[in-house]
């Protein structure tokens, strides 16, 4: 294997220019205090020798790194992709890096994260909570290390700090508005960990939904910890097989919808003319699937904007006494096959 070169340092360009360390710094920086004619001499000497100015160290003398660091669950659902993405355009215009974390709904994967990104020093941390988080310890450690700090999407209210989240007991509950207009009755709900503040409020809008629209209320037709499509094929076979059983499902994920669609196959049911399904999130597979899946679009490319927006025109400036902002982003029902009777 070649021995790996020495990286070319602003000492090495001041030693081949004999002069000062500072003076090429300065010219690098395109100080006032250094003449014209040294600025070309630092320019020339950094092409010849390949020499690459370490942004990261002049930022972090004046105090911040213009580095900001996000953890999410999962990288590949499209979901939390489009939310990096808008993430990634804000910083883009503003002249920020983003380091990406994964924590594949480990808490321990996300403890991990979170100390990484603050011995990077980043400027701020996103983070969705993964499946398995509860304790909020870590999450603290970013605040004594005074690192901003903003939650978006799955959000702990132990903790204080901006977020950025949907309106989820809405729309959660004009899901289940969609489905009785279908003309389904009986609406099973499948609902991810119950610790998680966003399961909490779509449950609460499907129970309210069920109650305003005069619907009866089955507690075996609400299941929690359905957060796969293996646990959804699962839970809606043993529903499906009962003495009373349900004519729709609202499942809070659209991975879940997956499974039940297998499970109405494995029972030669069809959908949605024996059982309606709708989604959550509004993945790219449920417009390519047959029949193709109602989902609830959470705007996640607007969602990652509006984070990017939180932090650059508020988080950033830091103003003292300010009250912690809580950004609502919209929904709709993305009405296909699956719900359409």
């Amino acid at each position: 294997m070649a021995k790996r070169e020495k990286r070319i340092t602003i000492y090495d360009l001041a030693k081949s220019l004999n002069i000062a360390p500072s003076s090429v710094s300065k010219a690098l920086n395109n100080s006032h205090a250094i003449s014209s004619k040294i600025k070309k001499m630092v320019e020339d000497k950094a092409k010849e020798l390949n020499y690459v100015h370490n942004t990261n160290a002049a930022n972090l003398r004046r105090g911040f790194t213009r580095i900001i660091g996000v953890i999410v669950p999962k990288i590949n659902e499209s979901f939390f992709a489009n939310i990096i993405a808008g993430i990634e355009k804000g910083c883009v215009q503003h002249e920020h890096s983003l380091i990406i974390c994964q924590t594949e709904e480990s808490l321990e994967k996300e403890v991990n994260a979170v100390q990484t990104l603050i011995r990077q020093n980043v400027d701020c941390i996103l983070i969705s909570l993964s499946l398995e988080t509860q304790s909020t310890a870590h999450l603290e450690e970013i605040k004594n290390n005074h690192i901003h700090f903003i939650q978006f999407d799955r959000v702990s209210p132990a903790i204080e700090s901006y977020t950025v989240v949907n309106d989820n007991a809405a729309a959660a509950y004009q899901a289940v508005a969609h489905l009785a207009k279908q003309g389904y009755q009986k609406i099973a709900y499948f609902g991810g960990p119950a610790h998680l503040n966003l399961y909490q409020e779509r449950k609460l809008g499907y129970k309210n939904a069920l109650k305003d629209l005069g619907l009866t209320f089955n507690q075996a037709f609400v299941k929690d910890e359905i957060i796969s499509k293996e646990n959804g094929l699962q839970e809606a076979l043993r529903l499906l097989q009962a003495d009373v059983k349900p004519d729709a499902f609202l499942c809070t994920s659209d991975y879940v919808s997956l499974g039940v669609l297998e499970a109405l196959k494995t029972l030669n049911l069809t959908s949605p003319k024996d059982i309606g399904i709708i989604g959550f999130a509004n993945e790219m597979f449920t417009q390519l699937i047959a029949p193709s899946l109602s989902s609830v679009n959470q705007f996640s490319y607007e969602m990652g904007q509006q984070i990017a927006e939180l932090y650059f025109n508020e988080v950033m400036k830091n103003k003292e006494n300010e009250e912690l902002k809580s950004v609502k982003v919209k929904t709709e029902i993305v009405q296909r096959a699956s719900s359409s009777r």
